[in-house]
């Protein structure tokens, strides 16, 4: 799960705290970058339902994880470690987004791993779009479209 940690509005943050009790319900580790705003609100969904979740932070100390995370990995790398995020994935879903969202949809898409976008980032390659975020409407289709595509 990607979003921001800053400015995600309301319905941003209900939307990953579904996403994050639906993905746990259905047996996900939720891997986010375990600060606040979307990553908290994912996180806070998974453990409502007792779901495992996994906070790749940029920071060297773990205490800065959002208190929703079960298990926090501090990695001193800054945003660098947003390719981490997106290689512990089997499928990346963005909800909401700034740059740092779009840098890991980018690390995801070039990397061959599935994106499904959820008011997300709109992609276009000379004015036309790119079709490589699964574009959704809701949580629950962003639930159901990240599992079918990280079966894949």
């Amino acid at each position: 799960m990607v979003g921001p940690g800053d400015g995600a509005t309301a319905a941003e943050l209900g939307a990953a705290e579904e996403l994050g009790r639906l993905l746990a319900e259905a047996g996900v580790v939720v891997v986010s970058g375990g600060l606040g705003g979307v990553m908290e609100a994912a996180c806070r969904g998974a453990r409502s339902v007792g779901g495992l979740t996994l906070g790749i932070l940029p920071g060297r100390d773990r205490r800065e994880a959002n208190p929703h995370v079960e298990v926090a990995v501090p990695t001193g790398m800054g945003e660098a470690r947003n390719a981490l995020v997106v290689r512990a994935a089997d499928a990346v879903v963005a909800v909401g987004g700034a740059y740092g969202t779009l840098s890991e949809i980018a690390l995801a898409l070039k990397t061959g791993k599935p994106v499904v976008g959820l008011h997300t980032w709109e992609l276009a390659r000379g004015g036309e779009p790119d079709g490589g975020v699964t574009r959704v409407e809701s949580a629950g289709d962003a639930a159901r479209t990240a599992l079918d595509l990280a079966r894949k």
